[in-house]
């Protein structure tokens, strides 16, 4: 079944910036948890299973892509909030999603 036009609209996605990675020792995949702040909608929290091709220094900073209005997801012993977005390679290598240029927090993806 294809998607239409109003399913992606229904998802909400925005730019964030990486203000704190910490360790997710309980995680299956190796994984951090990231906070990040979306300017004027505020901070959420997402477990990201990168931990193998990003180290702590190269997430804090970066902007980012979530969907921010998925329902929260348990994963091991934490909620995370929001999906960090990434392109899965062939050989599974994640590579994290951010716009080409600075953008406003919170700015919506359309």
């Amino acid at each position: 079944m294809a998607a239409t036009v109003e399913d992606f609209r229904r998802i909400e996605m925005r730019v964030g910036r990486v203000v704190a990675v910490d360790d997710f020792p309980e995680a299956r995949n190796p994984s951090w948890k990231l906070t990040i702040d979306f300017g004027p909608h505020g901070t959420r929290r997402s477990s990201a299973a990168v931990r193998r091709w990003y180290a702590r220094e190269d997430l804090v900073g970066r902007l980012v892509v979530c969907v921010t209005n998925f329902p929260p997801r348990r994963i091991a012993t934490f909620d995370s909030e929001v999906l960090t977005l990434g392109a899965v390679e062939q050989d599974g290598r994640v590579v994290l999603l951010r716009p080409d240029a600075d953008a406003e927090l919170g700015s919506q993806i359309a």
